[in-house]
């Protein structure tokens, strides 16, 4: 058991932290299995919320440590993590520039013009749009270097604000739920997490395995291929330990990652995410989304539903936001069940 002390971390107060753990207790009851719990990260304070928040926190405090002066980040178009850095920037006082990739084939003429989209247009975020399959890293690179020349700051976030500084937030996180389960006590034996830019999942590993927590985690891949995600996962979460000075140990080789969920890709949701998002919205009024919670949510439905669970056990949803996005998914949504 360590002592996680984040206090040497510059940070941002951007309202992340302190979330809610809610019980479900009719999708508990539907489902007949264990206790379901679901962890609010949908309820930070940035712009309709979500999990990049307590990224931001520690990115923003380090791009302020640097002299920055304009944030600069990428994602895919209905990316969360832009609109929250759309957000976090103008609430700071940053220029933002975002870079947008048309990773999804658009199934809707809302799509690419609707939820984040719109969201980050009217946050102020200079947007630059580019093709499906386009080298991002060197783009982002690109666009920074053109900041610099005009005698802006730049400060580079990567996908997601999925670094180690960024990560720090999870591991945060990783403190916060335990706290939450001891006051409701309730031990938490389980967790169901989405899987995409690898912070939130590498971090609560950390976080859980330090406060010597013996919950298990299991990270649902939203694009990627088991392997090669749980391998992004396990090296993030090295990086981490390196960081924090933790003892790694064999935190890499436990990490698991499940893709059978993904469907035909990336941000495409499939009959599975539909069935999660009318639970879970017609039994909780929660909104899930499409592209991560959606397949997650799916996920931990499959989970209960083939007896993975013990009746007495409690398992913890991680709601990493993105209900922004269900405006880019009208025609999906809007067909009958």
């Amino acid at each position: 058991m360590h002592h996680l002390d984040l206090q040497r971390y510059p940070r941002m107060f951007l309202g992340g932290t302190h979330t809610p753990l809610e019980y479900l207790p009719r999708l508990t009851k539907l489902l007949g299995g264990p206790s379901l719990f679901i962890k609010r990260e949908d309820c930070s304070r940035l712009a309709t919320g979500g999990n990049k928040t307590r990224k931001l926190e520690f990115l923003l405090g380090d791009a302020q440590r640097q002299g920055a002066d304009t944030i600069v980040t990428s994602g895919a178009t209905q990316s969360n993590h832009a609109r929250q850095t759309a957000a976090a920037a103008a609430k700071m006082g940053f220029q933002c520039t975002v870079v947008l990739e048309a990773r999804v084939p658009s199934m809707d003429p809302q799509y690419s013009a609707s939820g984040n989209a719109l969201l980050d247009k009217v946050l102020g975020a200079s947007i630059v749009s580019v093709p499906s399959g386009a080298d991002m890293p060197a783009l982002v690179a690109d666009v920074a270097q053109r900041l610099r020349d005009a005698g802006r700051s730049p400060y580079v976030i990567p996908v997601g604000g999925s670094n180690v500084i960024g990560t720090l937030g999870f591991v945060e996180c990783a403190a916060e739920i335990l706290a939450q389960t001891a006051e409701l006590q309730v031990p938490a034996d389980h967790l169901v997490v989405a899987s995409g830019s690898a912070g939130t999942h590498a971090g609560l590993i950390v976080g859980l395995d330090a406060l010597g927590s013996s919950c298990t985690v299991s990270g649902i891949s939203v694009g990627a291929p088991s392997s090669v995600q749980a391998e992004k996962v396990g090296h993030l979460a090295a990086a981490v330990c390196r960081e924090l000075e933790l003892p790694a140990g064999d935190i890499p080789a436990r990490v698991r990652v499940d893709d059978e969920f993904i469907g035909p890709g990336y941000g495409l949701p499939t009959p599975a995410v539909r069935e999660a998002i009318d639970l879970v919205a017609r039994h909780e009024g929660i909104l899930l989304d499409p592209v991560y919670t959606g397949k997650s949510m799916a996920a931990l439905i499959h989970y209960v539903r083939s007896g993975r669970y013990a009746k007495h056990e409690n398992v913890i949803f991680v709601h990493t936001g993105g209900s922004a996005a269900l405006f880019g998914y009208e025609l999906f949504l809007g067909q009958p069940q």
